[in-house]
């Protein structure tokens, strides 16, 4: 997409030299069988019900298994629906990304994005018919050289110089926000809106030498400073200087200064405080009589121009494109623009009380990963970005507008959540995000030929607002008991009928398979945790509940709860004497513990067993089962 980049920071400048054999260890904790309310059917009794390990750490390849088991993560925690007890039956669903074959409401998102990067997208008219609640100020005009008319039925009295002070008075606002929603400064008080000036050539000429690059000002710190002193009525302590008070205009300037130096980079600007104004300065060293007339507002100027004046509304692109979108994907870590960004978003789109959006839910949620990174090895066995847990940015003329996070393993992208900014919304950015997703696998199977998949969660047939995802086609649903992989449309029938089902049955049918016995609905393996999908996106993200651990109610001792019939469709037997073991720091088979054990009563035995079957033969004798 022209007026597009993507960038790549989670990669280091040299390769590790990775390979399958030293991704590190999985350790988990086995929080057994849980059930808690529901936050799809929005029951308020226990009716979810699902098993839960706690993952200290996990390989890639190893989560990557238990995704094709049918688990998930919400931060650390790892959960499987129990199928046949939950209210609501998850089924993993993926995406073959070469297979994918975009709607024409998927295209249609495409294009208006790529419209509104051109500059030539009729924001207001989308907003009326999208959002009526979208603030317009947020997106600027849509203007370019092909709709100047536009920009000129707005304001026909606006010269180009208003709207660059327009331009900065909107970033130094955004950032005030920010602020404000991360808690810098009070979010009871209402704060005044910014307005930069422009300096007049005669208030230039009175100042210090040097000063003659002194294009717009603006006074806002001391405007913010006041408004805070009397919302909370703090009298000035007489031993306390104007310099050291934290809400002094001087101090309030050099932070939002600092905070605006990205915008200095991108538009050509040197911003700095002084003495509590934040002033913003050209490049040159001398300006002329009639800068504002070389200034781009997107469309094409002469190279003379270019020249003559370094400031953009925003960095010029072929054909007059007004505005720059980037995509930048980096290392989950903590970043203080992103969580303000999360807490707007759940405020706003999800109505969350404020109080509930906290700086440590967030970490849990959203940062805090048990992945271990893989980097990249220099060949075709990991992308260039190399494995891991992942945010990926996307940001429109330096401001960040939505997070998408998501981890990248060995076989797929999975996307866990996305939260944006709901001045956006009128661009769709849950379906503009999964897009974009899409092709990022696509892009990089070329380079990585094993990574080939788009997880996007749990597809809940039973709750209308996820069936959305059924939309990205052709997609697949996981088999809940074989853990076989059914085409979408063989399973939505079945689905119509009932919430769950043993897909793999009806597509044994099909294919005239009936050496195996199939297996009635009430012979399932026990599967686990709470319903939290960590979905993909659109409407999106917006349907899936965070992880509530901690609170759900443990069942381990429901008795009966574990009996079904033995069949050939159980893969495991019932030896677990293999399950590797972690104790006091050192690696032992079960078998070598046991003798400390009495078999007949150990209850340490039976939740091997039931460990063993929600994770299958493989990963039980390979990841690590701590016993502390």
């Amino acid at each position: 997409m022209a007026g597009k980049t993507v960038k790549s920071e989670a990669s280091t400048s040299s390769s590790s030299g990775n390979s399958d054999n030293n991704r590190g260890e999985t350790v988990v904790s086995d929080c057994g069988r849980r059930k808690s309310s529901c936050g799809y059917c929005k029951s308020t009794a226990s009716t979810s019900v699902s098993h839960g390990l706690w993952a200290h750490s996990i390989t890639v390849d190893d989560y990557q298994e238990l995704l094709d088991r049918g688990w998930r993560r919400s931060g650390s925690f790892l959960y499987k629906p129990e199928m046949e007890k939950t209210c609501c039956p998850s089924y993993t669903i993926r995406l073959r990304a070469t297979d994918f074959v975009p709607s024409k409401e998927q295209q249609r998102v495409s294009k208006r994005m790529q419209r509104f990067v051109d500059g030539t997208l009729d924001v207001k008219s989308v907003e009326t018919r999208k959002d009526p609640g979208v603030s317009a100020s947020a997106c600027g005009e849509a203007s370019s050289s092909g709709t100047k008319k536009s920009l000129s039925n707005k304001n026909k009295e606006k010269t180009v110089g208003d709207h660059i002070t327009y331009y900065l008075s909107e970033q130094v606002d955004n950032m005030i926000r920010t602020w404000s929603e991360s808690g810098q400064f009070p979010c009871s008080v209402q704060l005044p809106k910014a307005s930069v000036k422009k300096v007049s050539q005669a208030k230039r000429k009175l100042l210090v030498e040097g000063a003659e690059d002194l294009m717009y000002s603006s006074n806002i710190a001391f405007q913010i400073a006041a408004t805070i002193r009397q919302a909370q009525s703090i009298a000035k302590d007489a031993s306390q200087s104007a310099e050291d008070n934290p809400l002094s205009p001087k101090i309030i300037a050099e932070k939002l200064a600092a905070s605006l130096d990205q915008l200095a980079n991108t538009n050509g600007l040197a911003i700095r405080a002084c003495n509590g104004h934040i002033n913003f300065y050209t490049a040159a060293t001398k300006v002329s009589s009639n800068e504002d007339s070389h200034i781009a507002l997107g469309a094409q100027e002469s190279a003379t121009e270019r020249k003559d004046f370094s400031l953009r509304l925003s960095p010029v692109h072929p054909q007059g494109k007004r505005r720059r979108l980037e995509i930048r994907l980096k290392r989950s870590s903590f970043d203080p623009e992103e969580f303000a960004l999360y807490r707007r978003y759940q405020i706003k789109v999800h109505n969350d009380a404020p109080d509930h959006v906290s700086e440590i839910s967030y970490r849990r949620f959203l940062v805090d990963t048990p992945l271990v990174p893989v980097q990249p090895s220099g060949d075709s066995r990991v992308p260039p970005c190399g494995f891991g847990s992942f945010h990926q940015q996307y940001v429109i003329d330096g401001r960040l507008v939505a997070v998408g996070v998501i981890d990248i393993l060995p076989k797929c992208l999975s996307s866990k959540y996305l939260f944006w900014d709901p001045d956006f919304a009128f661009l769709s950015p849950g379906k503009y995000s999964a897009l974009q997703e899409i092709g990022w696998v696509k892009e990089n199977e070329v380079r990585c030929p094993s990574l080939q998949y788009y997880y996007l969660g749990y597809y809940i047939h039973s709750c209308s607002k996820m069936r959305y995802k059924a939309a990205y086609c052709p997609s697949e649903l996981l088999c809940p008991l074989r853990y076989q992989w059914v085409p979408f449309d063989v399973a939505k029938p079945l689905l119509d009928r009932k919430p769950y089902v043993v897909l793999s049955d009806f597509v044994l049918l099909q294919n005239g398979e009936s050496s195996q016995p199939l297996v009635s609905e009430n012979v399932m393996e026990v599967q686990g945790d709470e319903n939290h999908d960590e979905d993909s996106n659109d409407v999106l993200i917006d349907d899936e509940v965070e992880m509530t651990e901690p609170e759900s109610e443990s069942s381990d001792d429901d008795s009966g709860s574990d009996s079904f019939d033995q069949t050939s469709v159980e893969i495991e037997n019932g030896n677990v004497s293999e399950i590797l073991i972690g104790l006091n720091g050192s690696r032992l088979r079960y078998k070598d513990l046991r003798r400390a054990f009495v078999p007949e009563e150990s209850y340490l035995e039976s939740q091997l067993h039931r460990y063993k079957r929600v994770v299958g033969e493989k990963l039980s004798e390979r990841m690590v089962y701590s016993l502390g």
